[in-house]
């Protein structure tokens, strides 16, 4: 069977996600499966080049997976005429500028979010993109989790009849680095290299809330700093800068309110790192990254509030297991391979640029209602 090659510019590989998610979980593991099917007969073949600050790093990895292509260079593999696809997972304060050299050289861009620093940069980005006529994307991995598509899955079938509201917590201790290694990287916690959980994580919430309940119409937020000082990569304290929570309320079309805690200061009690309860007249959902449970309106029992007396009932029994009912792959894996038939075959891709726009729009009206200490209209700025 005939293949249809795409080269791949894979700039941030050395990172994480970039190394894990995307190139091990997703563009190897579509290698392995023996391709993509495409429209024509053939099967799509990614064909990753390795970008990065480190060439010794970029050899290590490229000798673990059997590829040879890498560079330091982002200019020259861009300057191929075979690489028809770029892809951003650096630092945010990285992102942009690549971007706009990958868009001026004619490639489809896909990129981890959020899309750039600030919303005028998102915007201008959305621009010249179109304005070329590349295709474009950003990373929403988490509409690909299994317990949020059976959330979709519910939603669609109607389950919860009218929609009341959503409540989201996410979170974990992430370690300050002294007596135990932080398990994120030191920019994450310094605003002026572009970090902080709000324009992590509100970029998330913002495509989830939008593509499965609909569109965040106001935001009320507060933002905090808990953790003061932090030890870096290289056993250095410094003064965290960021915010490392953020307690948001979102007010969204149809009525329905949206309340997520996010936190990098905060201990799992919960079954997973993200839950998010839906309520509903007829029904209510609990998901979180694998499992998603429920409960109607015809099995609620009526719990009576006697605080003189110990919990009788094992609310947590009460709630019915959604099933699977398909084969769950890798988010990230999902979305790339839509992203490999919007480029070859030009089949939809919803997830473009102007959707990232949205979420860096998101996070900044966020960051600007913590600061200002009010609720704010999310078209109060006339976009």
């Amino acid at each position: 069977m005939s293949r249809t090659t795409i080269g791949i510019v894979l700039n941030g590989v050395t990172g994480r996600m970039g190394y894990r998610q995307h190139l091990v979980r997703s563009l190897l593991a579509i290698r392995e499966q023996g391709g993509l099917p495409a429209r024509d007969g053939s099967r799509i073949w990614p064909e990753p080049v390795l970008v990065g600050r480190n060439e010794t790093k970029l050899a290590e990895i490229a000798a673990r997976h059997g590829l040879t292509a890498y560079t330091t260079d982002l200019d020259t593999a861009l300057a191929d005429g075979a690489n028809q696809i770029y892809f951003d997972a650096q630092v945010t304060a990285q992102r942009e500028k690549a971007i706009r050299v990958a868009i001026e050289a004619g490639k489809h861009v896909y990129t981890e979010k959020p899309l750039a620093e600030d919303l005028p940069a998102a915007e201008e980005l959305a621009r010249l993109a179109e304005a070329r006529g590349i295709k474009n994307g950003v990373v929403m991995d988490k509409l690909f989790l299994p317990g949020l598509r059976k959330l979709k899955r519910l939603v669609d079938g109607e389950f919860f009849g009218r929609i009341l509201s959503v409540r989201g917590e996410f979170g974990y201790w992430v370690f300050e680095g002294d007596w135990q290694a932080a398990q994120r990287p030191s920019w994450n916690y310094r605003s002026e290299d572009g970090g902080g959980i709000t324009v992590d994580m509100l970029p998330h919430w913002n495509y989830l809330l939008e593509q499965i309940f609909g569109r965040v119409e106001a935001v009320t937020a507060r933002t905090a700093t808990h953790i003061h000082e932090r030890v870096d990569e290289n056993g250095d304290t410094y003064r965290a800068t960021a915010d490392d929570a953020v307690y948001a309320v979102f007010e969204l079309a149809g009525g329905v309110i949206a309340q997520i805690n996010s936190s990098w200061a905060v201990r799992v009690y919960r079954d997973e790192l993200v839950e998010f309860q839906v309520d509903g007249t007829h029904g209510s959902a609990v998901a979180g990254l694998r499992n998603c449970r429920v409960q109607h309106r015809a099995a609620t029992p009526m719990p009576v509030w006697n605080p003189d007396l110990p919990a009788g009932e094992d609310f947590r029994g009460q709630w019915q297991e959604v099933p699977d009912n398909e084969h769950f792959d890798n988010g990230f894996k999902v979305q790339w391979e839509a992203f490999l038939r919007h480029v070859v075959d030009d089949e939809p891709f919803p997830w473009n640029f102007r959707s990232g726009v949205r979420g860096v729009h998101l996070a900044e009206l966020g960051l600007r209602s913590a600061r200002e200490g009010r609720r704010i209209e999310v078209e109060e700025d006339g976009r």
